[in-house]
């Protein structure tokens, strides 16, 4: 329980790294944007993430955190998906801003449910998970980097389809009190 829940944290930590390490190079690489418009990435991703943190109590609290967080994993994979599939400026703003708001609530799902596991002493499912979140900030920059020199930066930024794939999967393991 506690290797999903940490892999559900690691995606949304790969999300958002994407925006901000990826993102730029992206719109400047692959789609010759100026470099203006290429931080728009990361602002895209930033900004739906805070709307989908701001409304996000709202959601989990009507429909529940495994539901909002498997929707979210489908939002962000859509988007994603969308944007590489045909690549343009606006689609790939759009598909940043999706992938933020879809894992907007990912992170705070996963250790609320950690932090609620029975037969756990009381934070250690949080620091578990906590600690799983920073092994992915850490290694979702270097995969990423890694997939895009052996092919390209479109088959690199994949990952955030795959996390939103995973989210989906892997969101039945979190709590899903409305």
């Amino acid at each position: 329980m506690l290797a999903a829940l940490g892999a559900l944290a690691a995606f949304g930590s790969l999300v958002e790294d994407a925006g901000s390490s990826w993102g730029a190079l992206f719109l400047t690489d692959y789609l010759s944007a100026g470099a203006a418009t290429a931080g728009l990435a990361f602002v895209a991703l930033q900004v739906a993430m805070t709307i989908g943190r701001l409304l996000g109590d709202r959601a989990v609290d009507r429909f529940g955190q495994r539901t909002v967080t498997r929707a979210g994993g489908a939002l962000a994979a859509a988007g994603m998906g969308f944007a590489l599939t045909w690549p343009s400026v606006g689609s790939a703003l759009a598909g940043f801003a999706l992938a933020g708001l879809g894992t907007a609530t990912l992170v705070p799902a996963a250790m609320h449910t950690a932090d609620e596991l029975p037969g756990l002493p009381h934070g250690a499912g949080l620091t578990i998970v906590s600690w799983l979140l920073r092994v992915g900030f850490l290694l979702s920059p270097p995969l990423v980097g890694l997939v895009a020199d052996l092919t390209s930066l479109r088959v690199g930024l994949l990952s955030v389809v795959v996390a939103g794939v995973g989210t989906l999967a892997l969101g039945r393991v979190l709590l899903n009190r409305a």
